[in-house]
């Protein structure tokens, strides 16, 4: 009798972020990461006694995948760290277009959203030391400046926009330039 394969829950992970990569979530199932791994479906459902434990993990897997682009964009050096966030979303979600959708294209009503809270918390802390603006007023920026943002990239994910890096660059300038001018605007009025 030959050994039994052994297959890791990494393994498995890996095998279906490749396949949300290229088919997206909806491809993810026991029989396809068997059929990738030249195994039963056994070792899937060793791993996982229900398939959302899964997913739950494939997407924590995108996350990370994700905080790697938006790290390796922030510490280049290309950009001010946070023009540099924006960028880096924008070309996740062009040269990840599924985890993208995965990440940020999904229903997510049922979802308590802390972690998101805390990472913007870090940009807000940025940007209220950029801009000058007081916390409530950076975090409002924030708001303001992701919705442009994730516009941008979801146009991008969907292949609405193919745009260029210098195009985006310069349409995230001008948007941060205008919210700032009118924020400061803001402080100065009676």
């Amino acid at each position: 009798m030959p050994p039994k394969i052994k297959i890791s829950k990494e393994e498995i992970i890996s095998t279906a972020i490749s396949i949300v990569r290229e088919k997206g979530m909806a491809a993810v199932n026991a029989r396809e990461i068997a059929k990738r791994l030249h195994c039963s479906t056994q070792p899937v459902f060793s791993n996982y006694t229900a398939m959302a434990q899964l997913y739950e993990d494939v997407i924590q897997q995108a996350k990370c995948l994700y905080q790697q682009s938006i790290h390796q964009e922030m510490g280049n050096g290309r950009y001010p760290a946070y023009k540099a966030s924006g960028m880096a979303y924008i070309r996740f979600a062009k040269e990840e277009k599924e985890l993208f959708r995965l990440l940020f294209m999904r229903d997510r009503s049922e979802e308590t959203i802390t972690e998101e809270r805390q990472e913007a918390a870090e940009f807000v802390e940025l940007l209220a030391c950029r801009a000058g603006l007081d916390k409530e007023t950076a975090d409002f920026f924030h708001l303001e400046m992701w919705i442009f943002v994730h516009g941008i990239a979801t146009m991008v994910a969907t292949s609405y926009l193919d745009w260029g890096e210098e195009t985006v660059s310069q349409v995230l300038t001008d948007a941060y330039l205008g919210l700032v001018s009118r924020f400061q605007q803001k402080k100065e009025e009676p």
